[in-house]
């Protein structure tokens, strides 16, 4: 019973989206549609890239970058704003949730070691806002994005054209918030990994520096996603197939029942009227809205069903991600990562992560209302 409880505590969203997607079934039964409500090109993307990335995650590839990058400063203020740099560049392209899972723990053991704990939670917070601001610039960056991406049938060119002018008055901000809030102080850093590595791990980050490049080819529509997904998957599997048991498959599971039940809801006449004209009353205002209370990515499945204003969903639900700390779930990752902290103080990070988020939620909701 106690490891049901946890299940459901650590997958609340994959839950809800199972008896959503349940309770739909029992109004419009089971039949061939079904097939046709999953996107399986965004699953498969998703599925290559949460492979790639867990791949290098695996060899230390982004944490050895980081710590070249921070050894490199010479003040605690130059160390955070490198700390806050790498997590809203990377999330780009390895996505929020993994620059979270990597830099946020190194930025503990760096804070620790300049004796700056008092640092701990504006600087995790900050690393937060960097990547969810980071990773709305590019499909690669968040699982929504790679979805309306994907749905809209948008060019690369036009996706990052949509989300440049947010992303660049974002960084500005965390760069001031940066400046403001750290002061400089003199700080010395040693690097404390000695990465040497087998002849083997140099092929393996070579061969997922190519799956990479794979998936972005198949983001971009220059490769099948069916021949993308297959090259991934059998390159690790012949090379590296302990990274199978990495990836997040439990979101790929949220997905699909999530398409379930807004394809299901679709069919109901009444309620797909409502939703309909719910959503096209504000189609940013009410994926921010509702991003606050189920998270973004529900939201731009949700919100998707029932507009054909993909690029306005897009700016709602990246901005979406601001808020509250369950807005955008890589947002949890930071939070568990610094409870794990002797004399966490848990009220003071949500009091602070919340004043933080809705500051930068306001300026860029003035940004798109402008």
């Amino acid at each position: 019973m106690e490891s049901v409880k946890n299940f459901v505590k650590n997958e609340i969203v994959l839950v809800v989206a199972f008896v959503l997607a349940l309770v739909s079934a029992f109004f419009v039964a089971p039949d061939l549609q079904y097939i046709s409500y999953i996107d399986f090109r965004t699953l498969s993307i998703l599925l290559a890239l949460m492979i790639t990335m867990a791949g290098l995650q695996r060899l230390s590839v982004f944490r050895q970058i980081g710590e070249l990058l921070v050894a490199k400063m010479s003040s605690i203020r130059g160390v955070v704003l490198a700390l806050i740099a790498l997590c809203f560049f990377s999330a780009m392209f390895i996505t929020n949730d993994v620059a979270l899972l990597t830099f946020v723990p190194f930025s503990i053991v760096t804070l620790s070691i300049s004796n700056r704990r008092d640092l701990y939670i504006i600087v995790i917070v900050l690393e937060t806002i960097a990547a969810n601001l980071g990773s709305m610039l590019t499909p690669l960056g968040n699982p929504q994005n790679l979805y309306l991406y994907s749905l809209g049938g948008m060019s690369l060119g036009a996706f990052i054209k949509l989300m440049l002018p947010y992303s660049v008055v974002s960084f500005l901000l965390l760069v001031i918030c940066g400046f403001i809030l750290v002061k400089a102080a003199p700080v010395t850093l040693q690097e404390k990994h000695r990465y040497e590595r087998t002849k083997r791990d140099r092929y393996m980050i070579y061969m997922y520096i190519f799956t990479f490049l794979v998936s972005i080819l198949v983001v971009a529509r220059a490769l099948d996603y069916r021949i993308g997904l297959g090259i991934v998957i059998v390159l690790t599997f012949v090379f590296d197939r302990r990274v199978f048991k990495k990836p997040d498959y439990s979101l790929l599971l949220t997905f699909i029942f999530l398409f379930i039940f807004i394809g299901n809801i679709k069919r109901i006449p009444e309620l797909s009227l409502a939703l309909n004209s719910l959503v096209k009353v504000n189609e940013v205002g009410v994926s921010i809205l509702l991003s606050q209370v189920i998270s973004n990515v529900p939201t731009a499945i949700l919100c998707s069903g029932f507009t054909d204003q993909i690029d306005k969903l897009i700016i709602g639900t990246n901005l979406g991600g601001l808020g509250t700390l369950i807005a955008s779930m890589a947002s949890l990752i930071s939070f568990k990562q610094y409870s794990y902290i002797d004399g966490a103080d848990k009220k003071k990070y949500i009091g602070v992560f919340t004043v933080a988020n809705i500051a930068f939620l306001a300026v860029m909701w003035v940004m798109y209302l402008a």
